[in-house]
């Protein structure tokens, strides 16, 4: 059932209850009938207007035709009919409360301004509804029915607005951290790219080297390494126009060597700053890590240095960096708070470290601790190894 067709029956079973209280009140009678009038004349109103309920969420405008049932009813018997309230009060107050709550552009106001019309039509003419006590009542009664269906309205629009504007911000959000990532990503790729072309780079200079030293079957081992050499010199240009294609032209250190684990120390150094010190511990056997492994672990700390800096007020970091069979740990520890958050948002260094860390296979985490923030980070050796 779709949503249209819920609102349909749940309109329509309302609307048969109204009916019903409404006949039941003239021939019953309740005690809430008043005035003298033909029974069938209020009878045809009641289910007419209850035949307008029914239409009141598919067709809002439809409600206006209560009031014009119970007006044209009037006029036609001069005045001389029932004033109920199971039968005219009751749908009227429906009637202003659906137009005020899913009426739209000046149909609520018309069939607001209809509604004030009939009431003075019945004021007017039908001495049962002349008292003060009853003017106070059917008027009260139907005002706040329409404030009612008003204030609903602008609150549901009010709030979809601040969905829409929340919808957006995440929208926005998202669209940055995914450009935040393909850069990221780019500037990943370049820099390995870097590196792979200075190995493949190693591969042609030996294997040039070797063809000119061959002992046994000269033939053979001189075409295998023609072979090796011609290939790597082909992969070699290959990665050259890559790496011409991702680099930025504006970027002024593009021919800069990347840096590596042994950059650590110099990288501390370069941080180091007035009323903030930084402490570096290195164990294990670093310098036997692969170089793209080595630029990832320079540039996770450099990351988590650069944030220190850039959004926190602390005066004392310490970095670890610790190597074994596993893997490479680590460990950048701070004692500030993040008491100057980044322009415009979250900022992206973080990502960049994920992404890095994703590279390898390995695990981040950043958290708050008690006296400041860390940043550890685990790259396994096996990844590498497997690649």
């Amino acid at each position: 059932m779709t949503r249209r067709m819920w609102w349909g029956a749940q309109d329509a079973g309302a609307a048969i209850l109204i009916v019903s209280l409404g006949l039941a009140e003239l021939w019953v009678p309740f005690e809430s009938v008043f005035g003298d009038g033909s029974a069938i004349g209020s009878s045809i109103g009641v289910v007419l207007a209850g035949a307008a309920l029914a239409l009141r969420r598919l067709r809002p405008a439809a409600s206006i035709l209560v009031f014009v049932v119970w007006l044209v009813l009037g006029i036609a018997t001069l005045g001389d009919m029932h004033a109920l309230f199971f039968g005219q009060v009751v749908p009227f107050a429906t009637a202003l409360y659906s137009l005020a709550r899913h009426g739209q552009g000046r149909v609520p106001w018309i069939g607001a301004a209809v509604a004030a019309a009939v009431l003075l039509f019945g004021d007017i003419f039908i001495e049962t509804l002349q008292g003060i006590d009853e003017l106070i009542f059917h008027w009260s009664v139907c005002t706040l029915a329409f404030a009612l269906g008003w204030g609903l309205r602008v609150s549901e629009e009010r709030a979809v607005g601040a969905a829409l504007r929340l919808s957006a911000v995440e929208h926005e959000s998202q669209m940055e951290t995914a450009a935040a990532v393909a850069a990221e990503r780019t500037r990943i790729a370049r820099e390995l790219h870097d590196v792979l072309a200075h190995s493949v780079s190693v591969i042609v200079v030996q294997a040039g080297a070797a063809e000119q030293a061959v002992d046994d079957d000269p033939a053979f081992v001189r075409r295998a390494l023609r072979t090796i050499r011609e290939t790597g010199a082909a992969s070699t240009q290959e990665m050259q126009r890559v790496v011409t294609l991702l680099r930025d032209p504006d970027e002024q250190t593009m021919l800069d060597p990347q840096p590596g684990i042994e950059g650590l120390a110099g990288l501390v150094e370069t941080a180091e700053q007035p009323g903030l010190r930084i402490d570096l511990d290195t164990q294990g056997e670093l310098d036997d890590l692969p170089a793209g492994l080595g630029l990832a672990v320079y540039r996770i700390v450099q990351e988590s240095l650069t944030n220190v800096r850039k959004h926190s007020d602390a005066t004392q970091v310490s970095v670890a960096v610790r190597a074994n069979r596993d893997g490479v740990e680590i460990d950048v520890t701070d004692n500030g708070s993040r008491s100057r958050p980044p322009r415009g948002g979250q900022g992206h260094g973080l990502i960049g470290m994920q992404e890095r860390v994703t590279l390898y296979g390995g695990k981040l985490t950043a958290r708050r601790t008690g006296e400041g923030f860390r940043v550890s980070a685990l790259l396994p050796l096996t990844a590498v190894h497997h690649a």
